[in-house]
């Protein structure tokens, strides 16, 4: 008995050695030394504390690390790619079964007779039948088609993963963004608030100059229009922040009604920026790895068509007990077994198989291209948003100038008004001009923060190591 049980293991390791199709190579793509829009950015290196799993923490806000705290077990998005993930563990698993022998328990009980028009000695009594086996069979991996098949489930595993990654990353940047909106309304409601209170006053000493006789009723006016247009602003800027409080909630899978924020007066952070290298930017982005896996998934399926096209050798058995009497069922007469090789093979098929290895191949080239593209997508972002954050820290600098002249224009023009050397139109001329500047400081400062979470995005987690 034991010579018998050792065949199919012989068989499997001397002919499981082949396999069909291409071995997998990674695709090559063109990379570069540097980012073009680098400028004085310092490059990121390995001894920094900067991991991908926290790279906001770079702002230090202790708020938004609490956000980001509660992103990971509320957000819907993730728990959809977390069963995502789970769906492609179980094809892989499903897809290594296929490894071992399928065995199957049998057992049944069947009460017949036969018709007196067919029985040699007229009627037959009823018989009896019972029976309990097992049957086994198994597939020999000769052509390497279960190999290809685990190969690709476990690509397309790591792609999922990477997936779950990369969806991650996304609700991760994405709230971080919004969060820094939130807080960028806030800044621009206080502004707004204080332009309000100090066009109040203004408006107050235009009343007071038009009841002593030396100010016309269109200075009046001009004062009161421009303090309700900035009190619009105002409750402009706080519909915004609503808004961007009520996006926070449904990223943390909460509905609007059961969060809330509480406001701060603290000034808007400035996170450092520093880049990885290119050739990092392909290990540490998560779409690009996901893209590479698919690739080496696409690659084991051609094998699993083209091993497709050939005889499946297996072997199959069965064995279990059969008597008419279920009292003797369980006895060495009534045994019976049966072991032998099966071997099947498609005659004609008219040019499906050859055309799933076609199917297999263009999914491959497909594939490639899309990773490809990823890599390219990739660099583009990167240098996008080092563009956008090198240039706006210009911007803000000359905006910071700007600012300080716009305020210092408002006080001349406020005391020659004063002092009756100019009309009301300066004052407010001056004031528009210099809350213009301001809010746009703050829409400066707003976008810096922006574009670096971004480019913490587009370095796969961080802007640096």
């Amino acid at each position: 008995m034991k010579k018998p049980a050792l065949i199919p293991a012989l068989i499997a390791v001397l002919l499981s050695a082949c396999a069909a199709g291409p071995d997998y190579q990674r695709p090559t793509v063109d990379t570069p030394a540097a980012f073009k829009e680098i400028g004085d950015w310092k490059p990121a290196e390995p001894r920094e504390p900067l991991a991908a799993d926290n790279w906001w923490a770079v702002f230090g806000d202790p708020v938004l690390d609490d956000l980001q705290a509660r992103l990971e077990v509320s957000n819907q998005n993730l728990r959809a790619a977390e069963a995502a993930y789970r769906q492609a563990l179980a094809l892989a698993d499903a897809a290594r079964a296929s490894w071992f022998p399928a065995i199957n328990a049998t057992a049944g009980a069947t009460r017949s007779a036969t018709s007196a028009a067919t029985a040699a000695s007229g009627n037959a009594p009823p018989r009896n039948s019972f029976s309990l086996g097992a049957t086994v069979s198994w597939e020999l991996d000769v052509w390497g088609r279960i190999a290809r098949n685990v190969e690709g489930a476990d690509a397309s595993l790591a792609a999922s993963a990477a997936d779950l990654a990369a969806a991650r990353l996304s609700a991760r940047a994405t709230l971080a963004q919004t969060y820094f909106q939130l807080r960028a309304a806030e800044r621009q409601q206080a502004l707004l608030d204080a332009s309000v209170a100090a066009y109040g006053r203004a408006l107050e000493l235009t009343r007071n100059r038009y009841a002593a006789g030396v100010a016309g009723k269109a200075d009046v006016a001009q004062a009161e229009s421009q303090l309700r247009s900035a009190r619009a602003a105002a409750l402009d800027a706080s519909l915004s922040r609503s808004q961007y409080e009520h996006a926070i909630a449904v990223l943390l899978g909460l509905a609007p009604a059961a969060f809330a924020l509480a406001p701060s007066d603290a000034p808007l952070p400035v996170a450092p920026v520093a880049v990885t290298l290119p050739s990092r930017l392909l290990e540490r982005r998560p779409d690009i790895a996901a893209a590479e896996r698919r690739v080496a998934a696409a690659n084991a399926a051609i094998g699993a068509a083209q091993a497709a096209r050939f005889p499946v050798l297996g072997l199959s058995g069965n064995t279990g007990f059969r008597n008419a009497q279920i009292e003797d069922l369980l006895t060495v007469p009534s045994r019976y077994w049966s072991l032998g090789p099966t071997l099947a093979a498609a005659i004609f098929d008219a040019g499906a198989k050859k055309a799933a290895v076609g199917q297999a191949q263009a999914g491959w080239e497909k594939a490639v291209a899309t990773y490809r593209q990823t890599v390219l997508a990739a660099f583009q972002e990167v240098e996008d948003n080092l563009a956008t954050a090198r240039l706006l820290e210009a911007a803000a600098v000359e905006q910071a100038a700007a600012v300080t002249a716009a305020a210092e224009a408002e006080a001349i023009a406020l005391n020659q008004y004063r002092a009756g050397t100019v009309s009301y139109l300066n004052v407010v001329t001056a004031q528009a001009t210099h809350l213009a500047a301001r809010r746009s400081a703050n829409d400066l400062a707003t976008r810096r923060l922006l574009a670096a979470v971004q480019l913490a995005k587009n370095a796969g987690g961080g802007v640096g190591e």
